[in-house]
């Protein structure tokens, strides 16, 4: 190859390649026999190691090439066995090797989640195992569609083509039930060398590509520039006066002026420069598969596992969702355990609400009746975050649709998110998020209401069953915090079902979704005005509180529980006892102090 040859291949991009297959199917003889065949190898490197093998008495294999480079790796040369490259005529290759299922999970979101080819190997002698099916089951995980099945060790069957058309045969029916088709089955020796850097007469039968050319036929994976722009923030840098989120762009693009959704929070920023890393002069765009930072024109509290995007392409926010979920924990995936999601830059609790089809990975039979995931299997279930989390459908945008489950401190579990049914608090939600992008806003701040009142906008909810007393220590709270200069409200649900709900009238139990919406709204207004709302009301349950607490947001809610029963107060932040309750004065100073501790009223120290 001519220097001009070399130095074209060289400023190439690399193709980025996964080579899976069950223990003992020959990878690492066919990954020594790439790097070989291609003098991707150091000098002297395949002469060294035949010589070791000469003196030891034994046949000399490919294999021992990837082994003595990561006895190197050991001393201290810096040879990356995880990253291995080679090239040909037309590009550079770098082989992304996960020697196990845990090493390819704890690489979805990312690493050989962002491979664009794969090999799959099997041996022709053994035929198709269930590590066959299962890897096969992984490439659809990482949503890769350039696949290649490579029938290893055809020297052990005599070449027999009836061998290689019964493994292609099964093994197309199989991916084919998972939506994935093979490029190309290969049959090969790669001990022998047999097609794979050129084609060869051993096997006359086949008329396909060697493993090589078939590499070659592979098109580079393009930056999803035209999706939607998806940006998770991994962390906040503080330079001068300056924040700089960082982070990766995902998909689409984005420029200098855009108007940034931050979710969950629902935030908004206007970007205003963007942060490239080692550059001369500052872009003004970036897009996808960059890793950037960006300021924006006024400064807003973001944190990671943020996600930016666009106003006019939100993603899904929600806590409950269906998904696929591959398991390789040693303990079963079950319900009542709770588990860690890592979805992006994303880390939250969660839990198995149900299992809707369990399935056995190597067959794709399905366990009729079964409430847990064995190790290895392949189940779909609908999990419940927490607190909410932002996705995307894999089927949409793949890289904001998968995510790994961790149990205790392992990755034990990979998926993708399949569907998504809007729940009643996913639509008020939604309904919140697009009331706040119109909003129109004070110029004066919440901080400068804070600080001109002493105390935070805060809904203070008292509740529990009629007849406990919730209505006169309200009243008393609010005098209370009146005579101490406090901006206080007493928001009773009857007055506003009385009034701007007063048209619902006898339908009210058809709509109280709308009667806790309204009343959500004049609590809001309220709070934007700093004020500390009290409200009672015997209307709202738990539910109702979760929904209120959204509508609200990102006022403090803080839920005061009377009753006499412990077990239904685990979510309140205060429990008073009936007879507690009733002494009004202690009561209404039990709630001041807790209210003061979590600095609510910071600047008064008055006691009640």
């Amino acid at each position: 190859m001519s220097d001009n040859g070399k130095a074209n291949i060289f400023n190439s991009r690399l193709m980025k390649l996964v080579i899976v297959g069950h223990v003992d199917h020959g990878k690492s003889t066919l990954v020594g026999r790439l790097m070989s065949d291609t003098d991707s190898l150091p000098t002297g490197k395949l002469d060294f190691v035949k010589d070791i093998c000469k003196r030891q008495g034994k046949e000399f294999e490919f294999a021992f090439l990837l082994d003595a480079l990561e006895e190197e790796q050991e001393q201290g040369i810096t040879i990356d066995t995880s990253q291995i490259f080679f090239n040909t005529q037309k590009r550079r290759y770098v082989i992304i090797d996960a020697p196990g299922h845990k090493e390819f999970l704890k690489n979805m979101v990312t690493g050989a989640a962002n491979a664009e080819s794969a090999l799959l190997l099997i041996d022709a002698y053994e035929g198709i195992q269930e590590q066959s099916r299962r890897h096969g089951y992984i490439l659809k995980l990482l949503g890769l569609t350039q696949v290649a099945v490579v029938v290893n060790k055809m020297d052990l069957v005599d070449y027999d083509p009836e061998v290689y058309y019964k493994i292609k045969a099964e093994y197309t029916k199989f991916l084919g039930s998972m939506g994935i088709e093979a490029r190309e089955f290969i049959p090969v020796s790669a001990k022998l060398g047999i097609n794979i850097a050129k084609t060869s007469g051993e096997i006359p039968w086949y008329k396909g590509p060697s493993i090589l050319s078939m590499l070659d036929q592979f098109t580079e994976k393009q930056p999803p520039t035209h999706l939607p722009f998806r940006f998770p923030v991994q962390d906040v840098y503080k330079f001068d006066e300056r924040r700089i989120i960082s982070g990766r762009v995902e998909s689409g693009t984005v420029n200098v002026g855009d108007q940034l959704v931050f979710s969950p929070s629902n935030k908004i920023g206007v970007i205003k420069t963007i942060e490239a890393w080692s550059v001369e002069n500052q872009p003004i765009e970036a897009k996808a598969s960059e890793s950037i930072g960006f300021t924006l024109e006024e400064q807003i509290f973001v944190e990671r596992g943020d996600v930016a995007t666009l106003k006019s392409d939100l993603p899904i926010v929600s806590t409950t969702f269906d998904v696929n979920v591959f398991w390789m924990g040693k303990r079963h995936l079950e319900k009542g355990r709770t588990y860690t999601l890592k979805l992006t830059t994303q880390e939250v609790p969660c839990e198995i609400v149900e299992f809707k089809k369990v399935v056995d990975a190597s067959t794709l039979e399905t366990l009729e009746g079964q409430e847990f995931l064995a190790k290895n299997d392949v189940a779909e279930v609908t999990l419940r975050t927490v607190t909410p989390v932002t996705f995307d459908l894999f089927g949409s945008i793949p890289t904001t649709g998968r995510f790994v489950l961790v149990d205790e401190y392992d990755v034990c579990g990979g998926g993708i998110i399949t569907t998504y049914t809007p729940s009643k608090s996913d639509r008020l939600r939604d309904e919140v998020r697009n009331r706040d992008f119109h909003w129109l806003k004070s110029d004066i701040k919440l901080e400068e209401r804070a600080y001109r009142n002493g105390h935070q906008s805060t809904l203070i909810l008292i509740v529990g069953e009629s007849g406990v007393g919730k209505a006169k220590l309200a009243k008393y709270l609010e005098r209370k915090l009146f005579e101490l200069n406090f901006q206080s409200y007493l928001l009773d649900g009857r007055n506003v079902a009385l009034g701007v709900s007063a048209d619902i009238g006898s339908q009210q139990k058809k709509q109280e979704g709308e009667v806790l919406r309204r009343f959500g709204e004049v609590a809001k207004l309220f709070l934007d005005a700093g004020h500390v709302v009290i409200s009672t009301s015997n209307v709202f349950n738990q539910e109702d509180h979760t929904d209120l607490r959204l509508l609200v947001e990102p006022r403090q809610v803080v839920e005061i529980f009377v009753t006499d029963d412990k077990e239904m107060t685990e979510n309140c932040d205060i429990r008073l006892s009936i007879a507690e309750a009733e002494k009004e004065s202690e009561a209404a100073n039990t709630i001041y102090n807790y209210l003061k501790n979590k600095k609510i009223f910071a600047g008064h120290n008055y006691s009640i």
